[in-house]
């Protein structure tokens, strides 16, 4: 673990909300009521503006430590005074079985605890609305406050003195208090008990969810964690699965680089379900691809590479006036513009997540012939537009090309729904998709190899290196073993890296050329280093990255190679795949390592 830094936050959520907690405990982000909702605490993004977060100020405060309760996502924090007071504040949204349905409110569950002494404490709630506004009116009733001012009223429902909230008023802590942040619902049970209660069974949930996932032996604890925050990405609901949690944190100093990833990305789910999947956790998948019948609802359309997490929901990209950014970094975007891109990628993302539906036993229900039937058109897109130039796996927007990536998604596509047809012992389907896939095979050896650079390369007449070709392997278009593709890995490894990070690619786009390492390539090098038997160099490049998540275990997209400081929106879901696809790879197994670990 690196020295604080400004993304050192803890993930909380149900599946439905999701906030970033700092080491301090207070709440810096929080979408309301769901992952693409009005931040209403937005103080990551709000630059000197002491505005948008809750928090607990401990008098005379002199330390302060903060963790997740093991294989959980409830955080606990103490702080301590420096007469020898001190609080626990545990933090945690609820998520448990009851009533034969999975229970996850849009609630942050809040109790502060005295453990030692006798603490002062400030209770502080300044919401926003409208992406940085402040209230227009906070109304105190009984045992609760609400905050207007946006089209979601916020309600603190609290055992606490209502007017120290209000007035922001250091008090004595003698007993435990509880604050529940949610929707415009009177809170009808005791509040405490309640709690307790909620407290406890979300701890139970998550440790019976992650105690059902199959580990490997070594970087157990990364794993797990990475499973629940995968797990903390997808939206239950609808079953889309976001990017990440956040908008417009840099993709390195000073940038404007700064987008807003709380949407699906197709491909970025395919590689979220595929970590999941991996581990056994397939019921993200199974949601997944009900999203999928409603997003591709006409599979004869053109896909786009991004949707709401409510399809149908526009993602027009503009830009919120109100916030200054990360650091003052801004600008703070609300939206995608690259919803409206074409990237070809999307059509075998789509199969490639699908295809366990039709080899995993466990499923209560498999894939089947209408399953099938319905990707086919998918298929037919991949062939007719592999080989036209888009927008990339990066997502330019000033250029388009035929880009190699690209070009082998669309490859998979075809060549995965031949296996699937012969499967389902549809032979004549599987003829037609093995025939559909081989010209474009060989179009991309042909076209994406470049002499002067002896590998292939982004994109098809062009000579930049990418690292999104270190997937050519593990998507089988090439044995790892082939001279073209170990010859890519070197070439990737001698001119990508910068400092030991890999770079997505160095040529300059349309912002000037990329300063930061981006976090998922350096696990696709590390998985191509053993794919081609360098395993202790791929071994020492992933306990790098590892190293350098927040304290909390969490990774952004970015890194800069140098600091090693973390950048861009976070946990991205590409990077968290990443830890879990790359420790299964690496990890020496359970039948090898039991005995020696004894």
């Amino acid at each position: 673990m690196t020295d604080t830094q400004p993304l050192d936050l803890a993930l909380l959520g149900n599946c439905r909300v999701a906030a970033l907690v700092d080491p301090q405990a207070r709440i810096v982000w929080w979408c309301f009521p769901r992952f693409d909702g009005d931040p209403i605490f937005c103080r990551l993004l709000s630059g000197n503006e002491e505005k948008g977060f809750s928090d607990v100020v401990l008098h005379d405060q002199v330390s302060s430590r903060s963790s997740y309760a093991r294989n959980t996502a409830v955080l606990e924090t103490i702080l301590e005074d420096k007469h020898g007071g001190a609080v626990r504040i545990v933090d945690f949204m609820p998520r448990f079985g009851r009533y034969e349905r999975v229970f996850r409110p849009p609630q942050f569950v809040r109790r502060i605890e005295p453990i030692s002494g006798l603490p002062r404490i400030a209770i502080r709630v300044r919401p926003t609305f409208g992406y940085g506004g402040k209230p227009t009116q906070a109304v105190l009733g009984s045992n609760h406050i609400r905050y207007l001012g946006g089209a979601d009223v916020l309600r603190l429902t609290t055992d606490a003195p209502l007017s120290y909230i209000a007035d922001e008023t250091k008090f004595a802590l003698t007993r435990v208090v509880t604050l529940v942040f949610g929707t415009d619902e009177p809170f009808l049970s005791d509040l405490d008990s309640t709690a307790r209660d909620f407290e406890n069974r979300t701890r139970v949930y998550w440790l019976d969810w992650s105690r059902s996932l199959g580990v490997p032996f070594e970087w157990q604890r990364e794993t797990i964690r990475s499973a629940i925050t995968l797990k903390l990405c997808s939206f239950e609901e609808t079953g889309a699965i976001i990017a990440a949690h956040t908008t417009s944190i840099p993709e390195a100093p000073g940038t404007s680089r700064n987008w807003d990833y709380r949407f699906c990305w197709l491909r970025d789910a395919f590689f979220v379900v595929g970590a999941l999947n991996r581990l056994g956790a397939t019921q993200t998948m199974e949601s997944y691809i009900g999203y999928l019948t409603s997003v591709v609802a006409d599979p004869n359309e053109t896909i786009g590479p991004l949707h709401a997490i409510v399809p149908g929901h526009s993602l027009e990209e503009n830009e919120a006036s109100l916030l200054e950014g990360f650091m003052c970094q801004g600008p703070v975007r609300i939206g995608n513009a690259a919803a409206e891109q074409a990237q070809h990628d999307v059509y075998g993302s789509v199969v490639l997540a699908a295809k366990q539906m039709f080899i995993d036993h466990r499923l209560p229900r498999m894939g089947d012939e209408s399953l099938f039937r319905r990707l086919e058109p998918l298929g037919e897109r991949a062939a007719e537009f592999a080989l036209t130039p888009d927008a990339g796996i990066w997502e330019y927007r000033g250029r388009t090309r035929v880009h190699t990536y690209s070009a082998a998604l669309c490859w998979a596509a075809c060549d995965r729904l031949g296996h699937i047809a012969a499967r389902l012992g549809l032979n004549d389907r599987a003829d037609y998709w093995r025939n559909r896939a081989a010209p474009i095979r060989r179009a991309i050896l042909d076209n994406g190899w470049s002499e002067k650079r002896g590998a292939l390369v982004g994109a098809f007449g062009y000579d930049d290196l990418d690292a999104s070709v270190l997937m050519i392997a593990e998507l089988g278009l090439l044995p790892p073993s082939d001279p073209r593709f170990v010859k890519t890995v070197e070439a990737i490894g001698h001119d990508l890296r910068r400092n030991g990070r890999v770079m997505r690619y160095t040529a300059a786009d349309d912002f000037g050329e990329p300063e930061t390492a981006f976090i998922v390539c350096n696990f696709w090098y590390a998985d191509a280093l053993a794919a081609i038997g360098r395993r202790e160099e791929a071994r020492e490049i992933f306990q790098d990255i590892l190293s350098h998540a927040n304290k909390y275990g969490l990774l952004s997209e970015d890194m800069h190679p140098v600091s090693g400081q973390l950048w861009g929106n976070i946990p991205q879901t590409y990077s968290m795949a990443g830890v879990i696809n790359t420790a299964m790879r690496l990890s020496d197994t359970w039948e090898n390592a039991w005995w020696r670990a004894w």
